[in-house]
């Protein structure tokens, strides 16, 4: 859902700058090539209508998408260089980390975030996706692809701390939230039930631009 929006705001960016449009784009993808991973690369390799793939060093993987791609992509297998290893998932991690570090602190920690304390009450928080359930359960209609991107709110509480939120620009729940864009993103540092606030971390002053939140599997701790 979000890459094909993605893919749309693009194709709408081409038919105003020519450059965009005759330079075309580059998709970089994760290492993540197996089952969702691999539907994500197909989905991707679609929406955009891309005319070359470039497989590094995964002959299997190759071999799939010549298979699965229609025939008109090209498909290309290139050796990776001599010397280079895989990163490990503890070095990529921690690659991850020092990514969102540098987002509030800036390189080199040339930025001061802030921290302020929210109310329960002055926002809005969910998450995209429902738990999986069988399929005998699901509304007539309904498939496991909807219940995935489904919009399912979420209630504040200690489980929320060190999550990240994206701070939505939409004005209501009506304004399909998870295809909209985002002002920037903050992260939980404290939860308080007794009086009904959480702290947050954020690269700008309070306060938050939007009341919409969207809670994020990935979390950060900060321990620098």
């Amino acid at each position: 859902q979000i890459t094909s929006r993605l893919a749309d705001v693009f194709n709408q960016r081409c038919e105003v700058n020519r450059r965009a449009s005759v330079s075309g784009c580059v998709i970089n993808t994760c290492g993540w090539v197996k089952g969702s991973g691999y539907q994500a690369l197909v989905h991707a390799a679609s929406a955009f209508e891309v005319d070359v793939v470039v497989v590094l060093d995964q002959e299997r993987l190759y071999n799939e998408l010549k298979r699965d791609l229609p025939h008109f992509v090209r498909t290309v297998l290139l050796p990776k260089s001599g010397g280079v290893v895989e990163r490990s998932k503890d070095f990529r991690r921690e690659c991850r980390d020092d990514r969102i570090r540098e987002y509030f602190y800036g390189f080199r920690g040339c930025f001061y975030p802030h921290a302020f304390d929210v109310k329960f009450s002055d926002v809005k928080i969910y998450k995209v996706g429902a738990p999986t359930i069988p399929d005998s359960c699901l509304p007539l209609g309904m498939s496991q692809e909807d219940n995935q991107l489904k919009l399912v709110p979420v209630t504040p509480g200690r489980d929320m701390v060190h999550h990240l939120l994206s701070v939505s620009t939409a004005d209501s729940p009506d304004d399909n939230i998870s295809e909209t864009s985002v002002a920037g993103f903050i992260v939980v540092t404290g939860v308080d039930l007794e009086r009904q606030v959480f702290t947050v971390l954020s690269p700008a002053p309070r306060p938050l631009p939007k009341n919409f939140l969207l809670l994020m599997d990935i979390r950060f701790m900060d321990l620098k």
